[in-house]
């Protein structure tokens, strides 16, 4: 376990009697492969393209004049965690220094375990894994990046919207791309389409696998439908399925259309000053990651502006009953049944925003948000009252 403190995330106005300093630790994994210099040159869409600690940053800067004045300061130690086991450690140490919230990036077993170790509230920046918003939640787990459900059902409205309804579904042979595959085709179910086929495909080194990588076997055969949907949590074969199909078909999930919590072309509500002033300090566009770290930051920043005089469990109460303005148009909220930040998704090509969503016409009895990802009536957290 590494601890990296000073890297200017801690704001405070000198030479001023402050209230209080709201304290929170982000946990990250140490040597993290999603940021091993080739792939972020690749840029997946959907994927990090650095670290969080870079969207908590900005939001506390951001913040300064605002936390000035209420007489008060955020400060945030960043802890670097090689095992499970050095992550409960950091929780445990959090807990015990007087910090309000843990932020986490992290793979989902090891954010349940922060989440375990520690009564504090856990924001969760990174692991969009349903299980951990159903059978694997914890009361004191919150999640600003959505949930893969939440990501389908994005597509899947865009895609009954435009009538494209019958749909190719291709699968990848990463770890999580079934059950990604499986939440895919329930969200298409739940609106409606009809998935005609589930094709899996591998990409190799070897010869004698070269066919099970290739676009046009895998989408020719006879085969009628209006868009392929390809499940590739690598994104190395997504990225290369647009204009290669058998049928000219558009292609969506994680190549071609994705449905992402931000991209860096989305040009309202505030947006392009949010990525410029991003892009400025970090000298890389603002990928989905860093706007769910920036919102981790922006709620730390309004429970220490509700409470100034607070400690950290006034502030813990205070994260998680905040209304939130992510720059998207609507304001944000946590779901008291799942713990997911609700928010609006945009739906991006990569080159610029083509619609968000929940899309126009999609009605819901009390907020459209909630279109998106588990609604409160099937109770799937079980640690959670709604």
């Amino acid at each position: 376990m590494k601890l990296l403190r000073g890297i200017g995330l801690a704001l405070a106005l000198p030479g001023c009697a402050l209230a209080a300093t709201l304290k929170a630790v982000l946990v990250v994994p140490a040597d993290d492969p999603r940021l091993e210099r080739t792939r972020t040159e690749r840029a997946y869409l959907g994927h990090p393209g650095g670290p969080a600690a870079d969207g908590l940053k900005i939001a506390i800067e951001e913040a300064r004049f605002e936390l000035e004045a209420g007489k008060t300061s955020v400060s945030i130690d960043v802890v670097s965690v090689a095992t499970r086991d050095a992550a409960r450690a950091a929780a445990q140490q959090a807990e015990r220094s007087g910090a309000a919230a843990i932020v986490t990036d992290l793979d989902a077993a090891t954010t349940s375990a922060v989440a375990d170790a520690a009564r504090l509230p856990v924001l969760n920046v990174g692991q969009a894994a349903d299980a951990l918003r159903e059978r694997d939640c914890r009361a004191n787990l919150w999640h600003l990046i959505p949930s893969e459900r939440m990501r389908a059902d994005a597509l899947a409205q865009a895609l009954v919207a435009r009538k494209w309804t019958t749909v190719l579904l291709l699968q990848g042979p990463g770890t999580d791309d079934a059950a990604r595959s499986a939440t895919a085709q329930a969200a298409l179910k739940r609106f409606g389409a009809k998935v005609v086929a589930v094709r899996t495909f591998k990409l190799s080194s070897d010869p004698r696998e070269r066919d099970q990588a290739n676009p046009l076997l895998l989408t020719g055969g006879g085969l009628g439908y209006d868009a392929a949907w390809v499940v590739d949590s690598d994104g190395e074969f997504a990225r290369s399925l647009p204009y290669r199909t058998a049928l000219p078909r558009p292609v969506v999930g994680d190549g071609g259309l994705v449905a992402l919590s931000w991209h860096a072309q989305f040009e309202r509500f505030g947006a392009p000053q949010v990525v410029r002033r991003f892009a400025k300090a970090h000298g890389r566009p603002m990928a989905a990651q860093d706007w769910a770290a920036w919102m981790a930051g922006r709620a730390l920043v309004a429970a220490a502006l509700a409470a100034p005089n607070g400690n950290a469990a006034i502030w813990a109460k205070a994260l998680t009953s905040l209304e939130l303005d992510g720059s998207k148009g609507v304001t944000l909220s946590f779901r008291p049944w799942d713990g997911q930040l609700r928010q609006p998704l945009l739906l991006t090509d990569g080159q610029g925003v083509i619609g968000t969503a929940p899309v126009d016409g999609m009605l819901h009895p009390r907020n459209a948000l909630d279109t998106l990802g588990a609604d409160a009536p099937e109770k799937l957290c079980k640690a959670r009252t709604p």
